[in-house]
Order: structure tokens, then sequence, then C-alpha cells
């Protein structure tokens, strides 16, 4: 019992953490993130297996605040995150990742 009460204690602090943020979504029939969503967490459902990041990576903005956002993926199956460059990223089912700029190139925050 004890477990389940800090197992519910620590995915209740979690989701409130993520809620924090502003939730945005891709645009209908649209497989672009757009620079806009910086600091947003970007809900996928029924997405295409290819999203594209912003062509041109944006350049942090006062006091190096980076540009970043948040992917969750809700399904049906995994999709991958790429640039022009070299970035990929893939995202499985129920998972979130963290990406962010410096402006030159996107990294994945592990």
């Amino acid at each position: 019992m004890k477990a389940l009460l800090i197992s519910l204690a620590v995915l209740t602090g979690q989701m409130i953490s993520m809620q924090d943020k502003p939730v945005v979504h891709l645009k209908p029939h649209s497989d672009d993130i757009d620079v806009a969503f910086r600091g947003s967490l970007l809900e996928l459902q029924n997405a295409p297996q290819i999203i594209h990041l912003p062509e041109f990576p944006p350049k942090p903005e006062s006091q190096n605040d980076l540009w970043s956002v948040d992917v969750r993926n809700f399904g049906p199956r995994p999709i991958v995150i790429v640039d022009k460059e070299h970035f990929s990223a893939r995202v499985g089912v129920s998972q979130t990742i963290h990406i962010y700029s410096n402006g030159t190139t996107y990294f994945l925050k592990r």
C-alpha cells in the first residue's frame, strides 16, 4: 500500500510539472513543428510518421533562453522527428521527449 501511495505521488508530481507548459497541436494535415511552439508541450495523436522541426534552428531569446519543445506521442504508432541536417529522434507511443536548439543545431535532452 505504501509503494502504491508513493507511486501515485510521483505520478501526480510529474503530471503537474508537465501542465505548466502550454499544450499545442500540429495544424491539420501538417507535419511541421512551428517555431512559435517555443516552450510548449506538443501533443501528437494519429500524427504523420515523420515530423519536421523548423527549417532553421531557432536562436536563443534574450538571456540565452534556448528554444525548446516537449513532444508527447499518444500513438497509435511511433514517430520520428527530423530536421534538414542530421537530427533524428524516435518518439515511442506514450513517450515524451525534450528537444532544444542553440540557434545552430537541435539537441535531444536525455
